[in-house]
């Protein structure tokens, strides 16, 4: 009989795309997947570990998944705190059987073809392999889930991603420390794991998307090609996690040529002097001016963007500055972060600190007002006609909302999954909405 895996996903889309690479992988080497972790045989948990809140969350997941699992079950970490802190992981928790960064192969780091150690599992310490276990003069792991095959989509939808690694210094980002400098792949590698997807919408990420095709300072950037070939194979292209001062024109034109009138902006703050700090491009002013300037273009686009609140040095005045952003920015979807410090960057030795309390207080106040905008934003749809890509019976989602981290449309439950249906939008609450087929007959409330 076939062994049984369970993959636990933790993080970004990113870390989703990487999981769905290690499905196939498992597959390949003849295991099928559980219906839960408790009918497992094997447990892989891609973890997170972008900041505090993430890495806590990544070893609470462990912890409950190795209480969790079938005898003799083997749980597997990887991902990106197996990648960053390894040795600690594999030391700290001795209940896991392998801990596997980048670059390992699962089969071979679980020993498929070799039983359970008797009375209890010996941690693999495999952890930190993007530096160890390199294959030629190209810096690329020797087992690369960048380019690994994917299985068909499940969803209507599907996360592509193009890039691994990033090349900029942010003072607040670790990311490169562990996942390494940009390698981007090829448009035609890309488009090919497009088509196999078979998926009606397809977004596009990357640590840095709009760097896509200019590695490590060298070449040209060819995003611009790429989202035109794949919006002429799906219905729907998005793009997610873009820096502000690669936003061309041309680009936009890209973008709003597909008919997704989104955009996702990955602006951290808006006050010039601390966006310097924080090792970062633009203000406020600039942001307002593109914004503006592509909403005369195309009126209906649809923006979101993310903010980190308590960044070291952050005064009264460039909070201020930060409020002033968002109510006249006015943005659809806005996240909101506290600031975690992160051994290695730039931002951990700066002075001075913002205290804990006082850093909750702002992202608080910044919160209350984004999200105030984006439910006056969805009430402004209320009697409108919008497309919307069922998801699944019962929710649905326009141009103007990603899978997973935006609102959705609640639909009625026989509209067919994956197919593309005009709605009337009938309700809003908060970040979602409600509504019903064009023509539809309206439903009497029982007397």
């Amino acid at each position: 009989m076939a062994q049984r895996y369970w993959v636990e996903t933790l993080g970004c889309p990113k870390n989703q795309v990487d999981s769905d690479k290690l499905t196939g992988t498992l597959e390949a080497g003849g295991l099928t997947a559980a219906d839960a972790p408790e009918g497992a045989d094997v447990v892989v948990v891609n973890t997170c570990a972008f900041i505090d809140e993430a890495r806590a969350e990544s070893v609470e997941t462990i912890l409950g998944l190795v209480d969790r699992r079938g005898e003799g079950a083997r749980v597997v970490v990887t991902g990106c705190l197996a990648e960053r802190s390894g040795d600690e992981l594999a030391e700290a928790l001795p209940e896991v059987d392998a801990v596997a960064g980048f670059g390992v192969d699962l089969l071979g780091a679980i020993g498929l073809d070799a039983s359970p150690p008797a009375g209890g599992a010996t941690p693999v310490t495999l952890g930190a392999t993007r530096r160890a276990l390199r294959a030629g003069d190209e810096g690329v792991p020797s087992f690369d889930l960048l380019h690994l095959p994917r299985p068909r989509s499940e969803r209507p939808w599907a996360y592509v991603k193009v890039a691994e690694g990033c090349d900029r210094a942010c003072g607040f980002c670790a990311i490169p420390s562990f996942r390494g400098p940009q390698r981007s792949r090829t448009v035609d590698d890309v488009l090919a794991e497009v088509d196999a997807l078979e998926a009606r919408e397809i977004v596009l990420v990357a640590q840095d998307l709009a760097a896509f095709g200019r590695d490590q300072g060298q070449g040209t950037r060819a995003i611009v090609p790429l989202v035109e070939a794949v919006a002429a194979r799906v219905d729907r292209v998005r793009l997610l996690y873009l820096y502000p001062s690669d936003l061309t024109d041309e680009l936009v034109d890209a973008i709003l040529g597909t008919g997704v009138a989104y955009v996702d902006l990955s602006l951290q703050h808006a006050s010039r002097p601390h966006l310097r700090r924080m090792r970062r491009w633009g203000d406020g002013d600039r942001f307002l001016e593109r914004i503006e300037a592509i909403r005369a273009r195309e009126p209906g686009t649809a923006f979101r963007s993310n903010v980190i609140v308590g960044y070291p040095g952050e005064t009264e005045a460039d909070h201020d500055a930060l409020l002033r952003f968002v109510e006249e920015a006015q943005l659809d979807w806005f996240g909101v972060f506290h600031y975690s410090e992160e051994p290695g960057t730039h931002a951990a030795g700066l002075e001075p600190k913002v205290p804990r309390g006082l850093m909750v207080e702002r992202a608080a106040e910044v919160r209350e007002l984004a999200d105030a905008i984006t439910a006056a934003r969805r009430d402004d749809l209320l009697g409108t006609t919008v497309e919307v890509l069922v998801d699944e019976p019962g929710v649905g989602r326009s141009y103007r909302e990603a899978p997973e981290i935006d609102g959705v449309i609640a639909v009625p439950d026989h509209l067919e999954v994956g197919s593309f249906v005009d709605v009337e939008v009938t309700g809003a609450m908060g970040p979602d909405l409600e509504a019903v087929p064009v023509g539809a007959p309206p439903v009497l409330e029982a007397s």
